[in-house]
């Protein structure tokens, strides 16, 4: 599979969101952090838009790499975003650290026309060894110990497919990956972080 943006960064999920955004796409990035994907959407794909972060100090960052920045609390809702106001609503690796996940997606096919996840995939390989040797997973997709993890809700990519299934939830495209490569064989035992784009179902 080739990516068709070289990805300046050591976050590999951000070229495969950027090959799903339109040029020019009005984009709404969700938990942002320091704003860096939007930076890079706006450079590889002249996308434009906002990011929400609930940080002070990240929404700084946003600020200075040039990103408007929204301060809200996501698990409250998107409320203040009307309707199909976006082309494409990202959750980039925030989805596990979400209490409300049924909530948090349902707002991102109300204020968007198309959603992009990225999470770890609790079903990799390495992560089940860990556990099977009776420790919580750490690795470079779940850098976190248990005792300081922002992680509530871990998945498989088995289970967010099952949950795309139950909740109307149409599966577009599916990139998963492990050291930064594309994973095509057995993909929930052999993926370390998977990549989704998305939209309502028919």
């Amino acid at each position: 599979m080739t990516v068709p943006f070289a990805a300046p960064t050591a976050r590999p999920d951000f070229a495969y969101i950027a090959r799903w955004v339109k040029p020019g796409a009005k984009v709404l990035d969700l938990g942002c952090g320091d704003g860096s994907l939007l930076r890079y959407l706006k450079e590889t794909r002249d996308a434009h838009g906002y990011g929400v972060e609930i940080d002070f100090d990240s929404r700084v960052d946003c600020i200075g790499n040039g990103i408007s920045v929204v301060q809200n609390d996501l698990e409250t809702g998107l409320a203040m975003f009307e309707s199909n106001s976006f082309d494409c609503v990202i959750l980039s690796q925030t989805l596990q650290a979400m209490k409300h996940t049924e909530e948090i997606v349902r707002e991102m096919l109300r204020v968007g026309r198309e959603g992009i996840v990225s999470f770890p995939n609790f079903g990799y390989w390495r992560h089940r060894l860990q556990v099977l040797r009776g420790y919580m997973p750490v690795s470079g997709a779940l850098p976190y110990q248990w005792f300081n993890t922002p992680n509530v809700h871990l998945c498989t990519i088995g289970d967010f497919e099952r949950f795309c299934t139950e909740h109307g939830v149409r599966v577009i495209e599916r990139a998963v990956l492990t050291d930064g490569q594309p994973v095509s064989f057995a993909s929930n035992l052999m993926g370390e972080l998977a990549v989704y784009r998305f939209d309502r179902a028919a």
